[in-house]
């Protein structure tokens, strides 16, 4: 098994549109044929769209694709791309003559990764983005880093923004008995990401704007430090994990809920008032194999950290005018 993404999983496609004028972007991922959904929002400042329907007391059954966007709440436009772009191929929920395309969607906030020359916060994801991503959508194994949704994510600003690192797009997948588990995770966070085999410190709020130096969140907030004003909603981490396993509406949600553990595993700190971190969980049934939600829940915990890290990892540095967003890459070890 060569392909270490979501794409693994039978009967989905990925498409990414990455915008040429500014950094920011949205990720498609395509259900043609329709998979149950659920969805777990744990930060206090989400933005979303059509997650109400994904609760499994609701009617609607299976969606047809999920957008992943940024832009902050002008991202949600995106998902009417992907439903144009699922209507014009005939798919979508059939009621009576007309097909409507199930598109639900959360989104981060990247507006102030900018040059901050005046309105390059108007340039955004819209619907033709959210288009043009299905049009690119395909089977093969993911690009990842500052793509798509994850162009302009960053994280680490408990420090303040300007003392931020690089985020990205990332995306893991594991296949046990017969069943494969993925996930894709844009990773914009307020916090540090670590790596959970090791607790390494990766990536996260450096010393100063100028500096490599990490501060590490966790042992400065024990220590008594105050976080610097962070506007409210400006961190969210997002995305999907999916399998290839038969699921209903119930274990789907579930499948969400758990795979935040993933999260919490790779970030620090997570699921806080100032992030709206969204995950969705999508379950295609190609494999046929029965449901074992004990093993579809440590896989999908383990796939979603491991879909942080590699985020993080195939992220690149960004110099925008005087301000600086430096990678992993750049950043000595930190123990």
């Amino acid at each position: 098994m060569n392909n270490d993404s979501l794409t693994r999983i039978s009967g989905l496609k990925v498409g990414h549109f990455t915008h040429a004028l500014r950094p920011t972007g949205c990720t498609v991922v395509l259900t043609p044929q329709g998979a149950v959904a659920g969805v777990d929002v744990r930060g206090a400042a989400p933005g979303t769209r059509e997650t109400d329907l994904l609760s499994p007391g609701n009617t609607v059954q299976h969606v047809h694709g999920i957008v992943l966007s940024g832009g902050s709440a002008y991202g949600l436009d995106a998902a009417s791309g992907v439903m144009r772009w699922l209507e014009e191929h005939g798919h979508g929920l059939c009621v009576g003559p007309v097909r409507v395309p199930i598109v639900p969607a959360a989104v981060i906030f990247d507006l102030m990764v900018d040059d901050f020359s005046q309105g390059a916060s108007r340039i955004r994801p819209d619907a033709q983005a959210g288009y043009q991503a299905c049009v690119q959508a395909s089977h093969q194994p993911l690009t990842q880093g500052n793509v798509g949704a994850g162009t302009g994510a960053t994280l680490g600003k408990m420090n303040g923004p300007h003392c931020a690192m690089k985020g990205g797009l990332g995306s893991a997948a594991l296949t046990v008995n017969g069943v494969t588990v993925a996930a894709l995770v844009v990773c914009n966070a307020l916090g540090d990401v670590v790596d959970p085999l090791t607790g390494q410190l990766l990536a996260g709020a450096r010393r100063s704007p100028d500096s490599l130096a990490l501060l590490n969140i966790r042992q400065a907030q024990l220590a008594g430090h105050v976080m610097q004003s962070v506007p409210v909603g400006s961190n969210t981490t997002i995305g999907v994990v999916a399998t290839d396993a038969v699921l209903t509406k119930p274990q789907a949600q579930r499948l969400a809920q758990v795979a935040h553990d993933g999260l919490a595993r790779s970030i620090y700190p997570v699921h806080t008032p100032l992030d709206g971190d969204t995950l969705f969980a999508l379950g295609t049934g190609t494999s046929g194999q029965a449901t074992d939600m004990m093993l579809l829940s440590t896989l999908a915990a383990e796939v979603t950290a491991r879909a942080v890290v590699k985020a993080v990892q195939a992220a690149t540095e960004l110099r925008l005018g005087s301000h600086w967003w430096p990678a992993m890459t750049r950043v000595p070890h930190t123990p």
